[in-house]
Formats: C-alpha cells, structure tokens, sequence
C-alpha cells in the first residue's frame, strides 16, 4: 500500500498512518504467523520419551465437527476458540498439552447430498474437510495437525471394525461385572461348570447349536427389533432423528413403528455402571441428571397376571401376562391391563368376536376385535413415541380377552392402547387408576372401576394420588396391607408374589439395548459374512472391509407413505462384495457379507483414543501412549481416568456421551485401555445466537438485508419485518460466518469478540455491529506498543511507577485466575483495564518493558497472532507459545488501603476508604464522622454497628 506524506505526518492511500492496525495489516500478520506455527510444527504434543514429555501433561478435547458443506457460522468456533485459548494457556504454564481436531464425516447427509447431486459422498466429504480445515487454521487454532483423524478414511474405520469385533466377540459377565471373551465362555461350557437353559446339555449340542447358544450372550446380537422405519429415506432411524409429529427430520417424510431384523447392543448391561460411575467424574449436575433419567434404573416387582377365558387353541397362547410396576403395593387396585401395540403377544390374545355384554366404549365400534385392533396398530405404528407418551387422549380398544387380579381373584380386561411403550419394563402395564393419572384419564374414558388403595391426606380434591400413605382396600386371607405405608406395604406383597408364585422383585432400566443398524450407503460397513447358520466375524486381517463403489446410493423406489415397503439397502446392490468366496481358516467358502452398516455414532465413539496414537497400523492405540496420555492418576483416589478437559454442546448429554463411555467400559474390561472412563472432566459451551427477520407472508428475509427504522421498527428492502430471537442456522437466513469476520477485522478480533461477550457456559447473542468494540480495543494496544507512523517499538527501558505495578500484578493474578477456570471475558475485562491505564499513564511517553512483557504474554491466549507480532516488535526471536505466564509479586497484591461499604439500617449511605492497618474501633469511628451518615443519622442515637473487618459497616438505628 503507497504512502503519502502531509503535515500529519506519512498516510496510507486510505488516509491512515502507514503502520496501523488494520483488517490488511491483521491479516498479513495472521497469515505469516500461521504459517510459521505450521512449519515450525509448534502445536505437536510430544509423546513419552520425546522432549517436553517431562512436562505434565494435559489431553485437551473438543467434541469434533461434521463437516457439512455450508462450513462454519460464528457459533461454531464458539468451544473451540475457548479450548484454544485454554490450551495456549496450559502450554505457558509448561503444561505438555495434546489438543486435536478431527472430523465425523459418515452419515446421512452426505449420502442424502450425493443422492440429489451425483456426487460421491466421499468427494462431497473430503471437499467438506478440506474447507473446515482451511477455516480453523485461519482462526488461528493450536491443533497437533499430525493427529488430525477422520472417521471415513479405511485407516479409521479399519479399528472402528476392530472395536466392534471386540465387542462382538465378548460376553457380560454379571458375576464378575465385566466383559469377557466368549472364548472364555465356551471354556466354561466345555468344563461343565455352567450349561444351557431348559434342560438341554452342552455335549450333546452340534457344533451350529452351539454356535447360536453363544450368540444369544454376545454383546452384539441380532434381535427382532421394533424401530423408526422411514420409507422415504430407506433407513431406520434414532429416535432423536424423528420430530414429534412423528416425521424424519431430514426430509420430513412419516416415520413408521415397525420391526426388523437389526444388529443390537447390549448397552443395558452396563446400566448400573454407566450411572454409578457417573459419582466419579466431574461433570456437570445437569448433564449426569440427564444420563440417569434416560438411564432410568427403577426398583419394583414383575408381577404375572394369568389369562383366562384362553381359546381353544391353548398351546399357542401364552398362560401368564408379565408386569413391571415400581408400586407393586397398588395390586389390589389393578382393574385392567395394557398391552403396547407392539407387545409380541397381542396377535395371541385377540378373540375372535366380542364377548357377551361388552362395554360399547371398548370396541371403538369395530365389528370384531381382529379388525378394530388392527386399525388401531396401523394409526398408533404412524405416532412418535413422544407423541404417544404427551397425548391429551387416552384411547385404546379392547382385546376380547381377560386376565385376573392374582390378589383379588378378579377378572379384569386386556386392552391395547398406544400409551404404553414396549421399551420399558414388560410392555404392558397393569391399570391402577386410583394411583396413576393416565390410568385414571383411560378408565374414566372407557368406564373401568377405580379403587383408592392408599388414602389421600385430608382435603384430597385431586383424582389419581401418587404420594405416600396408609393402605386400604388390599386384604385378603393370606395378604393384608391395609394401614401399613407405601414402603412396608411394598415389601410385604413382593415377600407374599415371591411365597405365592406370581412374581418376584425386579430393577428395570428405561435404557435399550443400542439399535446397530442403518439401512444406508455412507457409513462403515460391518466386518460380518453370514453363512446357512448365521453371522461369523471376520478375522483382524480381512480388516478393513471397505466400502464398494457404487453409482446408486438412494432406496430403492419406496412408497415413503407405506409402512410396509420392502427394505432393500444401497449395499445389498452391490452383487460381486454381497456375494464373496473368502477362507476364514476352513478353507474358501461362499459367504454373504452383511447388506446393513453402522450408525454414525460408531466413529465418534473412541476419536479421542485415535488422537492418541493416530498412524499406528498395528494397535488401535498403543498400550503405553494411552496410560501416558488418559491413565488414572495414582496420586488422586478414585481417579477415573480419561480425557481431561472434554468441551462440547449440551445437545450430546446424552446419547454420544453415553455410547461412548459404553465402548470405553467395554475395552477397559478387556484390557486395551487403562481407564474405566473416557472423559474426566466436561464443560458445555453454550450457543451463540442471533435475530431473525420474518416479513408478512412469514419467509425468513436476510439478516444483512433489514435495517432498523427511527421508531425502533425494522424493515426488509422497505417491506415490515418482525424480529425474533434464537439459534443462528441457514434456515433463519441469519447465518454471519468467521470468514466474514476475519475479512473485515482480523481474526484475534474475531476471537476477542467471541469470548468477551459472556462466560463461555452461557449463550449469548451475536450482534456484528459490536464486533469493532473489539478490533478497537487491539487498535488502541498496537498503537500504545507500536509508532504508527514508524513501526518502531515504543516499549522502554524506564521503569514502572509504584501505581502501575500494583496494578500490573492484580491484572496478573486476576487473569491468571480467571484463565484458570475458563472465565475469558472477566480476564478480557482486566486487560481492557489495565491497557487503558497503560494509555493515560504512558501514551506519549512510551511503555516499560517490564510491563509491556507481561501486557503481550497476558494477551497471547486470546489474540495469538497480534501478540506474536508484538513479542517480536520488541526484540524476542523465537514464538512465545511457550513463554512463561506471567507470575503475579505478592508484594504488590497487599493493598495500602481498605474500602468499607457503609449501612444505615442495612441501606448503603457511603463508601469509606482507612489505612490497611485501621482497626475496627477506628474504622467504626470514622464512619460515624461522614458527613453522609451524620446527615443519614439525623440526630438519632446509634443502637448498635455491625463492622465486619475490611468489608462492611452497618449502623442500626431505631
């Protein structure tokens, strides 16, 4: 850029003096510096044995992103500039920091894209990547790039497969509480210390009995499963990709409740586990909350209703309908039963016409029963389970058939109604109305009797009651609770199930096993072959099973509106790798690879363990890497290991952050790793939001595209507008990227901006015109450190006044601990502080070193690239990304002086400065002479004075 020359001294061609901070100058700088870090390698976390491994060290970890093609908006790099600055921070304080990035790149939306497009989700990804890539770098981001993983490279996904066969090939042992291979289980059978259920013996099995015996303890298995099948999209779905409506959230087509054949895991093994465990970790309250509610471990009772009124054909109906009730001591007041409509038993129990003087309200004026409940199925497979559980109606029909109370000897009803879910307990309830609402709302809807077995406190007006209370109406000749409270009653009937045969106590989790399975192209392939008998895993060195290049990737033809359509896979097309001939050890064989792939939530399960050890081509991650990097301290009692510092968004509480403690645990009981858990401690970032603008036909209008009106109204290219608030997103059409706000500022204002706007917990609003703030806070620095007319330094060699230091090294110890605890923008605050009394005190004398040092150092966490160019404007060679903190001198931290608030009657009247020394009869004494306590006190007579040394005076008059 050419300079002029005026009587203000040598301008730029924009009119600023040729050295200012600007957008061109931030970004020269940013570019040089990312560059050198690049090249320099500075971010690599040295492993055991290298140098700097002698440093403690700390494993940093951001939840890694999707790469969808839109990139990156500002809310994005919200936790990772947090984790950034953070990892910055630890490396000054001689830390050995591993902070990694990686990208989850499988999944629907690629394979979506690639079916409207043409173009191969691989291409589509890596593209994806590349752009991410570029868009972290130039925020300046301190990734170890050496370990930089994504889940879709074969090299990944070999171990993805690797991890999955481990887990395949073991067993729950509930005994010892662990997993363990299935070789070891065939031992136990082979020793005859243990033998299959139902009478039959382990030696007189042939070789695919026992084949499928084993299968049945796996920790994977092939179940009958009942799931969201969306036609339109060809695949099954997690519950989390289903809106309430009961539609898929990519695509909006109806999700239907159907079941297939699907690869489960047994997750629910590790309930107890994955909720105690959660006392060890430092996590947040709400987030451990969350696991142990959807974890949902509940004590009570299966009870077993007998079936009466059986048909003819009773050898192929079931004698007994089983119950889990957490209040078995309601017994007496079951009046009906309810079946989900999913329940395997239902076909079984339909009758054949309605019996004799059946309640009209029970048949949902259906001729018979076969076609009344068959219509009722068809309506509940097309609700959402959460649209089942919130529904205001309760409907349900009646099944024909009848069970009886086991307590009362009663008959009761056996409906079917879809607020009854089969994943918890048994899938059918017992309908104790006096005692549950929605058995109370579905009883007075269908006119079933309503008996009150715990009497309500006094003035009850309320219907169902929940609480606790004395029993009533349950007595017989061999059972009596009537008086005794919930608790004691509880136990005397479990006592009396488990004396009479019809029940016993039981824990139930509303936790399911892990649905395995989706029906697409773009995820990992499962490293199975089938064979006449059933599945076999293939050996380590078949590894990976890479996905087959295919031209068609879409379902093929289904009627999205028909629960029914045939399911066929984009694999199962792919002839020559469903049909394979491969030697597994007996010689070459026919075999069938299997047509289905895994869920996205396989790769981001054990990314963090890949960071660890990311070109190992023999070890998913190599023994001692990991206990260097995520062993439990022995130094700390009851450590349980892992990451240490896991930062990522609330909306993966659950699900990932619980599947991938399961596939820890797993490894841990195996031997691979050393920690029992993943990640020691979580922090939540939360969201950077935004306004949109909606117009009178309500389409969303472009943010940059609304101007506000001197009313304070606003409008769209003139057309009125309303305002709203909420998260920033493509479909709102109020997305603002980094990139636009490194062009017009620079990237450390960007960074700046983001973490000065709240704690970094919290979510806070996004507002561009605010960024200057900002890019005017470093313009004011750069100019107190730097001659915008020269370049040259203007750091000194005079010393400090007695004022600044003090002030210098409470900035310190203030930043110091904020930093410590993620608290940015209060570490911003201080040094916005401190800079502007560096200004007034030295703005046309020039700086100190001893405390422009400190000032950069300070800095270089939030705004890397300024203060490495600042660092070297003032003499230094080398980077200063490992340059000592600055250490706060305690003798500056002692305060000449005392503030104490004064109180009149708990009311502040004024503000008292004494000497440190001042004791507090004299304090006292000096703050009944102000002039604004005299004028307070009005010639009243001091009752009594509070004084709180150093902090508070408070003076109670009457």
């Amino acid at each position: 850029m050419g300079t002029s020359t005026d009587s203000g001294g040598p301008r730029t061609a924009d009119g600023h003096p040729p050295h200012r901070y600007t957008a061109e100058l931030a970004a020269e700088i940013e570019r040089r510096w990312q560059d050198r870090w690049e090249r320099e390698d500075c971010f690599r976390a040295p492993d055991p044995g290298e140098p700097g491994s002698e440093n403690e060290k700390f494993y940093l970890l951001d939840m890694f992103p999707y790469p969808s093609g839109a990139g990156l908006h500002v809310g994005h790099p919200l936790g990772y500039i947090g984790t950034d600055l953070f990892g910055r921070y630890l490396r000054m304080k001689q830390r050995n920091v591993l902070h990694a990035m990686g990208y989850d790149g499988f999944g629907l939306p690629a394979e979506q894209h690639a079916i409207q497009t043409g173009t191969h989700p691989r291409t589509t990804t890596d593209t994806n990547i590349a752009h991410y890539r570029e868009q972290l770098r130039r925020l300046g981001l301190a990734h170890d790039r050496r370990r930089s993983v994504a889940t879709t490279d074969p090299g990944y996904y070999r171990w993805t497969q690797w991890i999955f066969l481990k887990i395949y090939n073991s067993w729950y042992d509930s005994e010892q509480r662990r997993a363990r291979p299935v070789e070891d289980l065939v031992a136990e059978f082979d020793a005859g210390l243990r033998q299959p259920s139902g009478g039959r013996r382990w030696a007189d099995l042939g070789p695919a009995e026992r084949r499928m015996l084993i299968d049945e303890f796996r920790l994977v298995y092939i179940a009958d499963a009942l799931v969201n099948w969306c036609p339109g999209l060809g695949t099954v779905l997690a519950n989390e990709e289903v809106t309430a409506e009961g539609r898929s959230e990519r695509g909006n087509f109806p999700v239907f409740r159907r079941r297939l054949r699907q690869w489960m895991m047994r997750i629910t093994a590790y309930a107890d586990r994955l909720s105690d465990d959660l006392d060890r970790l430092d996590w947040p309250e709400p987030i451990k909350i969350m696991q142990r509610n959807w974890i949902g471990r509940s004590e009570g009772a299966r009870i077993r209703f007998p079936i009466t009124d059986r048909t003819a054909d009773a050898d192929a109906q079931p004698s007994v309908i089983e119950v889990f009730t957490t209040r078995p001591d309601t017994l007496f007041g079951a009046t009906y039963l309810v079946l989900a409509p999913e329940h395997p038993l239902l076909s079984t129990l339909i009758a054949d016409a309605w019996p004799d003087a059946t309640d009209p309200r029970w048949t949902n004026a259906a001729e018979t029963p076969e076609h009344g409940i068959a219509g009722y199925v068809s309506r509940a497979s097309h609700k959402s389970e959460r649209e089942r559980q919130t529904g205001l109606d309760k409907t349900g029909i009646f099944t024909g058939s009848w069970a009886t109370n086991p307590a009362t000897g009663s008959p009761i009803p056996i409906f079917v109604a879809d607020y009854v879910l089969t994943g918890y307990g048994t899938g059918a309830i017992m309908g104790v109305p006096a005692q549950d609402q929605r058995d109370w709302d579905f009883a007075a809807t269908y006119g079933l009797p309503i008996i009150r077995t715990v009497i309500p406190p006094d003035g009850w007006d309320g219907q169902a009651y929940t609480g606790d209370g004395p029993a009533t109406a349950s007595s017989i000749d061999q059972l009596s609770l009537d008086g005794l409270m919930v608790d004691e009653a509880q136990r005397v009937v479990i006592d009396w199930l488990g004396v009479t045969g019809h029940g016993e106590p039981a824990v139930q989790y509303k936790l399911r096993d892990w649905l395995f399975s989706r029906q697409r192209y773009w995820a990992e392939p499962f490293p199975i072959v089938w064979d006449d008998v059933g599945p076999l895993p293939l050996p380590e060195t078949h590894l990976p099973v890479r996905l087959p290049d295919l031209d068609d990737y879409a379902p093929r033809a289904l009627d999205p509106y028909d629960a029914e359509s045939a399911l066929e896979t984009p694999l199962s097309r792919a002839a020559e790798w469903i049909d394979v001939e491969l030697d597994l050890g007996d010689g070459l064989r026919r075999y069938r690879r299997d047509a289905n792939t895994m869920p996205q939530w396989a790769g981001s399960c054990w990314y963090y363990l890949r960071y660890v050890d990311p070109d190992d081509r023999d070890f998913f991650v190599r023994a001692d890497l990991e206990r260097y990097w995520m062993g439990p301290d022995p130094d700390r009692s009851g450590d349980p290991g892992g990451v240490d510092l896991y930062v990522g968004g609330v909306e993966h509480a659950v699900l990932h952050l619980l599947y991938a403690r399961f596939w820890h645990k797993v490894l841990f009981d195996l031997g691979p790793v050393s920690s029992p858990e993943p990640f020691r401690r979580l922090f939540n970032q939360g969201y950077i939001q935004a306004y949109a603008y909606v117009d009178q036909r309500g389409s969303y209008v472009p943010a940059e595209e609304v101007s506000e009106e001197a009313d304070g109204s606003f409008s769209g290219e003139g057309t009125p507008v309303t305002r709203q608030y909420g998260k920033m997103g493509k479909s709102l059409r109020n997305v603002v990227t980094p990139d636009e706000i490194c062009d017009r500022y620079g990237a450390d204002t960007f960074r700046l901006y983001e973490m000065s706007t709240g704690p970094l917990e919290a979510s806070r609003p996004w507002s561009t015109r605010d960024v200057v703030g900002s890019f005017r806070f470093l313009q004011r620095l750069w100019r107190l450190l730097v001659d915008e007319a020269t370049g040259l330094s203007r750091v000194t060699e005079e010393q400090p006044d007695s004022d600044t230091l003090r002030r210098l090294h409470r900035t310190i110890a203030g930043v110091d601990a904020d930093l410590q605890d993620l608290r940015t923008n209060t570490a911003i605050a201080k040094i916005i502080e401190f800079n502007n009394h560096l200004t007034k005190t030295y703005g046309s004398a020039g700086v100190p070193r001893a405390v422009a040092e400190p000032l950069i150092l300070m800095l270089a966490p939030l705004c890397p690239h300024v203060a490495e160019e600042l660092w070297a404007g003032i003499g230094h060679v080398g980077s200063l990304i490992r340059e000592p903190f600055p250490t706060a001198d305690r003798q500056w931290l002692e305060s000449d002086t005392v503030d104490y608030v004064v109180q009149v009657n708990g009311k502040v009247r004024a503000m008292l400065t004494v000497p440190a020394e001042t004791d507090p009869a004299e304090a006292e004494n000096a703050a009944l002479g102000l002039e604004k306590i005299i004028v307070a006190l009005a010639g009243r007579t001091p009752h009594r004075v509070v004084v709180v040394p150093n902090r508070l005076i408070n003076i109670v008059v009457t």
